[in-house]
C-alpha cells in the first residue's frame, strides 16, 4: 500500500448453506452431480409452482447469525429482478430491507472487531461454464448452463467497511469460514464454490476524510486471491487519483494469472434490481423459543476453542509465539479436542500441542478419526520416556493409518524398547571417543560447541536405531562435558 493513502474493505461473503435440499423445493442439494438432474419446476421457475420454505435452512441462518452476535430478526422475501443466463426464472428469491441477522460482529485473533450489516438468505444461482480460451462469456465460444446449483440455499454475510488492510480482509474471511464450518451451517469450501467472496474496495488519503468510490471484485474463490486482489485494486484505484482520474463505480473480475482486476459492469444499484416483495411466501418470524433452541446447538466457537488451548499452555508456564501458531493450526483443523484429551490424561501440554501441530496435521481427515484413547495412550509413552520422539512419531503415522490402535503392541512388535542408562552412556561414549576433534570443540562451548551438540545426538541416534531418546542423550553430553 502507498504511503499516504487508506484502504477501506468491506466484504460480501456467500455461503451455501448443508442442508439435503433445496431453499424451496425438494431437489437435492449435491455437489459433483451430472449437470441439470437436480431440478424441478419450483427451481427452474415453471409457471404455476410455488416455493415452500426449508426449515432447516431457516435454523441454519440463524445459527450462522447467533455465531457471528447478531440480533435474529422477523424477515421478508423479496424478488431481486435481473436476466441472467444462469436464473432461469429471471429473478432471484432473496430477503431485502428485512434480513434475519442484522448488526453483529466478529473478533479477529489479532483482537480487532470487525462489525457485521447483515447475513441474509436467498436463493443460489445457476453455474455458467464458458468454453474457450478466455473462460470468460467475451471471447468464448459457447456456453453451458447448469442448474443444479439454483435455488440451493446461500446465506449471504455483509460486513461493515471496517477493514483497512488485505491482510485483515485475509484474516477475517479465515476465521469467518472457521465460525461457518463450526457452526455446522456450512462446509465452508472455497474450491468447490460453497463459500464465495465479493471484495469492495475504496481508498482515500486519511481516516478522517469520507469513503472513496468503491468497487467491487466478483467471486474470489481463495483467500490467496482475495488478498492480491485486494491490493492490486487499492494501487490501480490511487494510481487514478493521483493521475487526476476519477474512480468509477463497478463491478470487476479478478484476473488470477494475469494479476489484475478488469472491467466488468458499471455497479448495481438496489432500484436497478426492481426489488418487490415475494407474493407466494409469509414473513418469516423466530420466536424466542426457537432461536434459544437453535442457540443451544451451537459448539463452541474457535476464539473459545483457541483460548482453551492458550489456557492450557499458560498453566504450563506461559505460550511462546511459535505455539500461539500451533494452537490455531490446531483449532483451524479441528484437532483440538486431541490435545485437550491428551492434557486432561497427565501429557505435558507442550508435547501435546507440537505433535499434533506438526505430525498429527500433516493428516488432519485421519486425525480427526483417529481413536483419542489410542493417541493419549501414545503421547503418554513418549511423555515417561518409554517412547523416543522419533519412535513415537513412526507409531503416530501407523495409528492414523489404521484409525487406532495399541501403541504398547506395536511398539513390542516393531522393537521400540527403551535403552537402559548402562547401554545408553556407553553408546555415547563410544560416539565421543571416535569424533575426538569434535569433542574438543564441543567441550569449548560457545556457538559452535553447542551446534556439535546436535552432530553427536545424530550419530547416537544413528548407532542405536532411532531407540535413543535425544533428552536422555543431551544429559549425558553434558555429563561427560562437565566431568
Amino acid at each position: 500500500m502507498k504511503p499516504g493513502w487508506e484502504m477501506v474493505v468491506g466484504l460480501e461473503v456467500h455461503c451455501e448453506l448443508k442442508t439435503d435440499t433445496k431453499l424451496f423445493c425438494g431437489c437435492p442439494n449435491m455437489f459433483g452431480d451430472e449437470p441439470n438432474t437436480n431440478v424441478c419446476p419450483v427451481c427452474l421457475g415453471l409457471p404455476g409452482s410455488l416455493p415452500v420454505l426449508n426449515q432447516k435452512a431457516v435454523e441454519m441462518a440463524m445459527a450462522i447469525g447467533t455465531a457471528l452476535n447478531c440480533e435474529i430478526r422477523p424477515s421478508t422475501f423479496h424478488r431481486k429482478n435481473y436476466f441472467y443466463p444462469d436464473q432461469a426464472k429471471d429473478y432471484q428469491i432473496s430477503q431485502y430491507d428485512e434480513p434475519i441477522n442484522a448488526n453483529g460482529h466478529l473478533d479477529l485473533p489479532d483482537g480487532s472487531r470487525v462489525g457485521i450489516e447483515r447475513a441474509h438468505m436467498e436463493e443460489d444461482t445457476g453455474k455458467t461454464t464458458h468454453a474457450g480460451t478466455s473462460g470468460r462469456i467475451h471471447g468464448a465460444d459457447y456456453s453451458l448452463v447448469d442448474y443444479n446449483r439454483s435455488g440451493v440455499p446461500l446465506v449471504e454475510i455483509v460486513s461493515a467497511p471496517d477493514m483497512r488492510s488485505s491482510a485483515q480482509a485475509r484474516a477475517y474471511a479465515t476465521e469467518l469460514r472457521a465460525v461457518l464450518v463450526a457452526s455446522g451451517a456450512s462446509d465452508g469450501k472455497m474450491e468447490e464454490g460453497s463459500m464465495r467472496v465479493d471484495a469492495n474496495v475504496s481508498v482515500r488519503r486519511s481516516a478522517g476524510d469520507p469513503f472513496g468510490t468503491r468497487c467491487e471484485i466478483k467471486n474470489l474463490n481463495s483467500v490467496r486471491s482475495l488478498g492480491r486482489s485486494i491490493d492490486y485494486e487499492a494501487d490501480r484505484q490511487i494510481a487514478l487519483l493521483e493521475s487526476g482520474e476519477a474512480v468509477v463505480q463497478q463491478t470487476r473480475h479478478w484476473d488470477e494469472d494475469a494479476g489484475r482486476t478488469v472491467a466488468l459492469r458499471s455497479k448495481e444499484e438496489a432500484y436497478d434490481y426492481r426489488y418487490f416483495l415475494e407474493p407466494d411466501l409469509v414473513p418469516l418470524v423466530p420466536d424466542a423459543e426457537w432461536v434459544e433452541a437453535v442457540a443451544a446447538t451451537l459448539g463452541m466457537m474457535p476464539a473459545t476453542r483457541r483460548a482453551r488451548l492458550i489456557d492450557l499452555l499458560i498453566d504450563g508456564g506461559g505460550a511462546s509465539e511459535a505455539q500461539v501458531d500451533q494452537v490455531a493450526t490446531v483449532v483451524d483443523l479441528g484437532l483440538d479436542d486431541l490435545v485437550v484429551a491428551a492434557v486432561a490424561a497427565g501429557v505435558g501440554s507442550g508435547l501435546a500441542l507440537a505433535r499434533t501441530a506438526n505430525e498429527a496435521a500433516t493428516d488432519a481427515d485421519a486425525a480427526r478419526r483417529l481413536d483419542s484413547g489410542s493417541y493419549v495412550a501414545l503421547l503418554t509413552m513418549e511423555g515417561a520416556g518409554t517412547l523416543t520422539a522419533t519412535q513415537a512419531k513412526a507409531l503416530l503415522v501407523d495409528l492414523l493409518a489404521d484409525g487406532g490402535g495399541d501403541p504398547v503392541a506395536m511398539a513390542k512388535a516393531r522393537g521400540f524398547e527403551a535403552m537402559s542408562e548402562d547401554s545408553l552412556a556407553s553408546t555415547v561414549a563410544e560416539v565421543v571417543v571416535t569424533h575426538p576433534d569434535e569433542w574438543e570443540r564441543y567441550c569449548e562451548g560457545g556457538e559452535k560447541g553447542d551446534k556439535l551438540a546436535g552432530f553427536f545426538t545424530g550419530l547416537v541416534m544413528k548407532a542405536t536405531r532411532g531407540r535413543a531418546n535425544g533428552k536422555a542423550v543431551a544429559v549425558e553430553l553434558e555429563r561427560l562435558r562437565g566431568s
